[in-house]
């Protein structure tokens, strides 16, 4: 059985490669790279040069609303996006996240991260690339954006906000993600029961944390993809070989994955 990862930061990793490496004996044969930042964007191009082959990676170019320092720095990195739009087959990981301490009461930070996320939806519209959203704290302004650049294709990345945003996400026609978080979070959980199969993606978030086997919290690597696939099962009732099948078929199409 072989497994895709849709969501990994491997610019955030030591020694990559070998990370890399791990996932496809694991059976991980493709992971999608999102970049937060121009220096990330830039690492994550530079890293395939380099990677033998094993794992399919493949990069999506974006700018984080964690990660937003200045107009000018967006408008570099937005830049850098446009530049390399070939090499991307998504946007992201791009969004609003209000949570943050320094944004919570910030209306200017607020409208940076707007603006930088409605950068982002243009280009994924000018080229018809689909949309990985970080949305926290901000999930219906999110949602709101999304539907107004007229995006076709999105996912609303390790949704954890409230239910009637996330079925107006589903009426949109848009894809949700689950993560590692579904081995302890009622959040991800309650999400997880009430999306259909044929709507999610499972991914790590590499390199979050996660519990290694001795109880003590350790990075996580794409190979952790599969306690993301084997919380779903458990959470849908579900049995494997079924749920494999239809969650590799969402990747490829959502990502229209190249011949690599």
């Amino acid at each position: 059985m072989t497994i895709i990862d849709t969501h990994v930061h491997l610019y955030d990793l030591p020694d990559p490669l070998a990370v890399l490496r791990q996932a496809a004996d694991g059976g991980v044969t493709d992971v999608v790279a999102l970049g937060v930042d121009l220096a990330s964007n830039i690492k994550h191009l530079e890293l395939r040069g380099r990677a033998d082959g094993s794992v399919g990676i493949h990069l999506a170019l974006g700018l984080h609303p964690g990660n937003i320092t200045s107009r000018e720095d967006t408008a570099a990195c937005l830049r850098y996006i446009r530049e390399n739009i070939g090499q991307a087959v998504a946007i992201g990981e791009a969004g609003l996240d209000f949570w943050y301490k320094w944004v919570r009461r910030d209306e200017v930070k607020k409208q940076e991260q707007r603006e930088a996320f409605q950068g982002q939806l243009d280009l994924a519209a000018e080229f018809a690339l689909p949309v990985v959203i970080h949305a926290r704290g901000a999930w219906r302004e999110s949602l709101e954006m999304t539907r107004a650049s007229g995006i076709k294709k999105a996912v609303f990345h390790w949704y954890s906000g409230p239910l009637d945003v996330l079925q107006e996400i589903l009426a949109a026609g848009f894809l949700v993600s689950v993560s590692p978080a579904l081995e302890y979070s009622p959040d991800s959980r309650r999400t997880a029961e009430f999306v259909p199969l044929d709507r999610l993606l499972v991914e790590t978030d590499t390199p979050v944390m996660v519990n290694g086997p001795d109880g003590t919290r350790v990075s996580s690597g794409p190979k952790d993809v599969w306690r993301t696939f084997k919380a779903l099962c458990a959470i849908k009732k579900i049995a494997e070989p079924e749920a494999l099948q239809t969650l590799n078929t969402n990747a490829r199409a959502f990502f229209n994955f190249p011949v690599l």
